[in-house]
């Protein structure tokens, strides 16, 4: 819950505008959420409904929000890139002032003339709200009441360091640095080695050069080549300056069997005019990676390497980033974790050092490749070659993509290279997983469902109110959350004993279970440290934390005291446990299993995990009799940060009354004296000077790095541990960074593990590093309520498929700001083909939840229908990534790849290898642009989720098609050539598994399909029963082939044939005459429904294998 409100400057309101419909103004046509007068945090215009439907009790005269509106504006053009955020962001109102001020004037004139015109007796767009007041109020009335003391704001500014890459005096290394000279050349079974030597003075300009390297190749299976240059001389006290120990982040294992003839690829080195090494691929004798051309730089502190890259090329991955899937020139990916929001292009959450190069090609008649940088020859034939290539180290890093290629950077650890040659994108995926970081966790069914949450939810009361209003608007839900409200005081572990007592947990938590649904609350990474002088104020976690010496300290060895939610705390220490002498694991399994004695959640989801602190250095020793303290900003919903944002396209139809208000707004923005719109401050003298530093000679400086990356935040200390924080062992922060997230979900799984014996832990995490898939799931972290986020989602759940993580998904219609029904109908739709399905915004905002809105519930329900249909395709999905590294997600280049035209295509998915996702993204669209990939040539077939029709014909290859999406419809597609398991829809996952299955076969080009179905219990760790179910259908049958022990007794109820092109005359079910009644066939759509056939299955569809035919 990193409040970060920032984008593009130009992007108030997220790309220009803020929408506002007019038609909500007429009578039976707004849709509206309600806000309570207390909340202040003003009312959706476009959505609002009358006053005269809020039901008995209601204050109108407190529904004009004369006072929210003008707040509203003040708060816009002052505070946009500040409004939401958990910490401030340095220098940015200077910069946005004048831009801020101009787009909040375009709003003013027609939110003051609604708010004062709304008639109190309008109808709402179906008379009565959706649901009761009480249940639609924001939460700003829950915040607690501010602590006597606040953390200052000025504790979490740091040095006035600035990115070498905006740096006019940065020295560049590629001019001032010698390289290095190999020699003592070795070979070895499966490789060879060599010593580096420098070739020339040192340069020392960002560190102490490494004088002395040892480079070792290592082939180690046949589409992976490992390529290692680290110190040659490495001591137990410098080890972590330069390796990753392998208990930490395990090292891909050599095959035995694999020789370098063995190989997909070729690795060669010269010294002329000094070292550099060159990967190819064997078969296309294209180069992969190679750095001819440029120098090596290698010290303490700093690492450099630069390949060239292909004209036009293709890269994915380095994350985790807000950026479209294709990552393009001019963009510098920063791995660091930070505590922020979806900052576009800038470091957030994670650190995954991996990237995917895809390449197309050409081929003469000779079969002569030809790389093809412009492939959009939609007559040509084009080839691609897909590699991988993963930088194996945890420092703090740069990757730099400018013309004519990348540049590596890091200021730690060492080169440790693996490349992945593919050829196809699903190749390298499921190697990386397999030889680096580990196949992803398996998740329980359940986990498949609906989940609900937001900032804001006071108490067991609110959360069953919640309940029930799904219940009364039947609309599908299996998990509610509970964010950081739950807890006594923001103290991990301990809930609050008014609102959220255990006596009331139990009760509520038992209802719940026997409604087969299920509660996951937030666990934060930082300790509470109680005030010494406060009886009251004790805290057994903390004390049984101190006793058993788990936390982080300073360098002298005291207790290192940072600042979150609760005030000033400590931090388990994830590294010292692992290396060192500390029992943090032990004890965070302990206080897992205490707390879950007194409330039996279902899963764990942890935050802040980067890790973040809310000031610099140990802020709190010294201060803690100051606890509890309040963050050193203000809330959201709280005076000074109203959320009071909404999507774009709010002022396109009011540019008139806008215009008109822009006095008004200057006066309320910045006084009576304002005549004008300030303009921007431009750098004097008098700006606050770089700080910059230099190398020591024989010492790091990890405080302030003489390189300093492009970090959100600036210095590296602002908003996180400081570098010198140090573990147990005497290990520094500065080394492992990046990993903190990483462990504190390996210690929660090991937890859950303990606490719910035999069952698959569900945790989902917002800090993670490469191999973190293996424990968690991951959401997306802070998003906001923008039209630009809905797309963003995209790319990023790609990027994650990617990475090894296929349990993921995002805020649902947005986090921070205001959502609108239009924006959250889109979204409540795209996130239902998301693993990972979770609504979640902050405090103060309006309420989202999908029944606010009459269209969102309808447009929820639609897509639910087809999500919890799907949930056996899905969850076999889930099962086959845990068990091979396949993906779930999938972008449309993987699963087309000799399509060139795909290669940027992030508007569109694949749900596995047989739905495809064609979503409008776009405000107040109606139809949306799509490509049917692989028609024409390639054969492929589509057809519509809905009708069953055939979609694709007449379409041509790499044709953008303008496709039919009203409000509330989301167009999906089934691909020719599969079977596809469904199941009848319930309100719960187990409801939906006790439901009757269906299949639906879509025939390819040829007249088949096939398709495969996973059964288990959906929870057991290791399952003793399982089946595997093969489908297979031509024009002329459909054969079910089911294997293995798991005793699902659900029956067939009906299956359809879409693409049979003949009109069966008579149909048999294992040889039997199947009578008409349980068939029928449409010659215009091509389609043979059967149906009603649930007592042909009596003992369950899958119990035996059978065979539907006809003629």
């Amino acid at each position: 819950m990193a409040f970060n409100g920032t984008l593009a400057s130009a992007d108030l309101f997220g790309g220009n505008s803020i929408t506002w419909d007019h038609q909500s103004l007429g009578s039976g046509t707004s849709e509206l959420p309600t806000a309570s007068s207390e909340s202040r945090a003003g009312l959706d215009l476009e959505d609002a409904r009358a006053s005269s439907s809020l039901g008995p009790g209601h204050n109108r005269d407190q529904d004009y929000f004369k006072v929210e509106i003008l707040l509203f504006v003040a708060a816009l053009s002052l505070g946009f890139k500040l409004y939401n955020r958990r910490v401030p962001r340095q220098g940015i109102l200077h910069k946005a002032t004048s831009f801020l001020s101009t787009m909040a004037l375009l709003t003013s004139i027609s939110l003051l003339l609604t708010s004062a015109l709304l008639p109190s007796g309008a109808s709402g767009h179906n008379g009565e709200p959706a649901v009761p007041v009480k249940s639609l109020q924001t939460a700003s009335t829950t915040i607690r009441e501010v602590p006597q003391f606040t953390v200052p704001a000025s504790a979490d500014f740091g040095k006035n360091v600035k990115p070498n890459i905006e740096d006019s005096l940065a020295v560049d290394p590629q001019v001032v640095c010698p390289g290095y000279s190999a020699s003592n050349v070795q070979n070895t079974k499966n490789g060879f080695t060599a010593d580096l030597d420098l070739a020339g003075p040192t340069c020392n300009v960002y560190g102490n050069d490494v004088e002395q390297l040892s480079l070792l190749v290592e082939f180690q299976a046949n589409e992976r080549v490992h390529l290692q240059i680290e110190p040659r001389y490495i001591s137990k006290e410098n080890a972590t300056w330069f390796q990753i120990p392998e208990v930490l982040v395990p090292k891909p294992q050599n095959n035995p069997l694999c020789e370098e003839h063995d190989s997909d690829f070729v690795v060669s080195w010269s010294n002329d005019p000094t070292f550099y090494f060159t990967v190819k691929r064997k078969v296309t004798g294209d180069t992969l990676f190679t750095t001819e051309g440029s120098v090596l730089v290698y010290e303490d502190q700093f690492i450099e390497f630069v390949s060239p890259l292909p004209k036009n090329y293709n890269l994915y991955g380095l994350g985790e980033v807000i950026h479209g899937f294709r990552l393009g020139n001019n963009l510098t990916r920063t791995l660091f974790a930070a505590d922020v929001g979806n900052d576009i292009d800038y470091n957030i959450y994670g650190s995954h050092p991996v990237y995917l190069d895809t390449r197309y090609f050409t081929a003469d008649e000779s079969g002569q490749l030809t790389y093809a940088p412009y492939a959009d020859d939609k007559a040509a034939r084009y080839t691609s070659y897909t590699h991988g290539v993963y930088l194996r180290n945890a420092h703090p890093q740069e990757v730099l993509l400018r013309e004519p290629g990348i540049t590596w950077r890091t200021i730690g650890g060492s080169i440790d290279l693996y490349f992945y040659s593919g050829p196809r994108a699903e190749d390298v995926t499921t190697k990386y997983q397999e030889s680096a970081v580990g196949l992803p966790a398996m998740q329980q069914y359940w986990t498949l469902g609906y989940h609900q949450c937001r900032w804001g939810y006071t108490s067991w009361q609110h959360l069953q109110e919640v309940i029930d209003n799904f219940a009364k608007f039947d609309i599908p839900l299996e998990t509610v959350w509970a964010d950081i409200d739950y807890m006594k005081k923001y103290r991990d572990f301990e809930n609050d004993p008014q609102l959220w007592n255990y006596t009331e947990g139990k009760e509520f938590m038992n209802k719940l279970h026997k409604n087969h649904q299920h509660w996951v609350p937030i666990v934060d990474s930082a300790i509470y440290a109680p005030n010494p002088e406060d009886e009251n104020d004790r805290y057994p976690t903390y004390e049984r934390g101190l006793e058993a010496d788990v936390f982080v300290k300073n360098p002298d060895g005291s207790i290192y005291y940072g600042a979150v939610w609760p005030g000033y705390t400590v931090f388990p220490d994830w590294v010292g446990a692992v290396l060192g002498e500390a029992g943090t694991i032990d004890w965070w399994m302990d206080e897992i299993a205490r707390w879950r004695k007194n409330i039996t959640f279902d899963g764990i989801w942890i935050d802040m995990s980067e890790v973040a602190s809310f000031c610099v250095g140990s802020c709190g020793t010294g201060n803690l009799t100051l606890n509890p303290a309040h963050p050193p900003f203000h809330l959201p919903g709280e005076p000074g940060n109203l959320v009071l944002r909404y999507p774009e396209g709010f002022e396109k139809t009011n540019r008139t009354e806008a215009t008109s208000a822009t006095m008004a707004i200057i006066t309320q923005s910045y006084g009576t004296a304002a005549t004008a719109v300030p303009t921007v401050a431009t750098a004097t003298a008098t700006e606050k000077e770089v700080y910059r530093t230099k190398p020591t000679l024989g010492a790091r400086n990890i405080n302030w790095p003489p390189y300093a990356i492009n970090n959100y935040h600036g210095d590296i200390a602002v908003h996180a541990l400081s570098p010198n924080a140090t573990h147990n062992g005497g290990y520094v922060d500065y080394d492992f960074h990046n990993l903190y997230g990483h462990q504190i979900l390996n210690a929660t799984y090991q937890a859950l593990l303990k606490v719910q014996k035999g069952v698959r832990p569900f945790i989902i995490g917002r800090s993670t590093f490469a191999g973190s898939g293996k424990w968690a799931g991951h959401w997306g972290g802070d998003n906001e309520s923008l039209w630009a986020f809905l797309y963003f989602s995209i790319p990023q759940a790609l990027s994650f498929s990617l990475f090894g993580f296929p349990m993921f998904g995002v805020d649902t219609c947005g986090f921070n700001g205001n959502t609108n029904y239009e924006l959250c109908s889109r979204w409540m739709q795209l996130s239902a083909f998301f693993p990972f399905y979770r609504n979640h915004n902050a405090i103060g905002a309006i309420s989202q939840e999908p029944y606010v809105w009459s269209s969102v519930i309808d447009a929820t329900k639609s897509a639910m229908a087809i999500r919890y249909a799907l949930l056996p395709y899905i969850y076999t999905l889930m099962t086959q990534a845990s068990l091979t590294g396949s993906t779930v997600m999938r972008a449309l280049a993987w699963e087309f790849p000799n399509e060139p035209w795909l290669a940027d295509a992030d508007r569109q998915f694949m749900l596995g290898d047989s739905i495809l996702v064609t979503p409008c993204l776009e405000q107040g669209a109606e139809t949306v642009d799509g490509v049917f990939p692989g028609v024409g040539e390639g054969g492929e077939v589509w057809y519509d989720w809905y009708t069953h029709a055939k979609v694709s014909v007449g379409v041509t290859q790499g044709q953008n098609v303008t496709i039919e999406a009203k409000l509330g419809h989301i167009p999906v597609y089934v691909r020719g050539g599969k079977v596809v398991p469904t199941q009848e829809p319930g309100m719960t996952t187990t409801e939906s598994r006790m439901n009757p299955w269906g299949l639906l076969v879509g025939l390819d080009g040829s007249g088949w399909a096939e398709g495969r179905l996973y059964l288990d219990d959906g929870v057991s760790l290791r399952p003793e029963e399982v089946s595997w179910v093969s489908f297979t259908a031509s024009n002329n049958f459909l054969k079910v082939v089911p294997l293995g022990n798991y005793p699902d007794a659900n029956p067939l109820r009906n299956a359809t044939v879409m693409g049979l092109e003949h009109d069966p005359k008579q149909v048999w079910l294992n040889g039997e005459v199947l009578d008409q009644t349980h068939w029928s066939y449409d010659a215009g759509r091509c389609v043979l429904d059967l149906f009603e056939l649930k007592d042909k299955f009596p003992g369950g569809a899958w119990i035996h294998g059978w065979e539907i035919t006809w003629e």
